[in-house]
């Protein structure tokens, strides 16, 4: 266990930022999940902006890494075209 008051202060820190994160990627995960469900191609066409708008605030700061948010909107792309 921490002796410092700074340490001690981080560590709460730590653990909020942690629980922020894990919500704000399940959320990305759950949405990403809809998408992939939906066969009408207009439908998805509409939820797509706002999908990669999601995908590129997580990796700006830091939640996800740049190129796995590549690699998900690439993906996604690719489920999107193919219907």
């Amino acid at each position: 266990m921490a002796n410092h008051k700074s340490a001690l202060k981080r560590i709460r820190a730590n653990n909020k930022k942690r629980l922020e994160n894990r919500y704000y990627a399940k959320t990305m995960r759950n949405s990403l999940k809809e998408i992939r469900l939906i066969e009408d191609k207009s439908a998805a066409m509409q939820k797509l902006p706002a999908m990669t708008s999601l995908i590129d605030k997580l990796a700006k700061k830091g939640i996800i890494h740049k190129n796995k948010a590549a690699n998900l909107k690439s993906g996604l792309m690719k489920k999107i075209n193919k219907l």
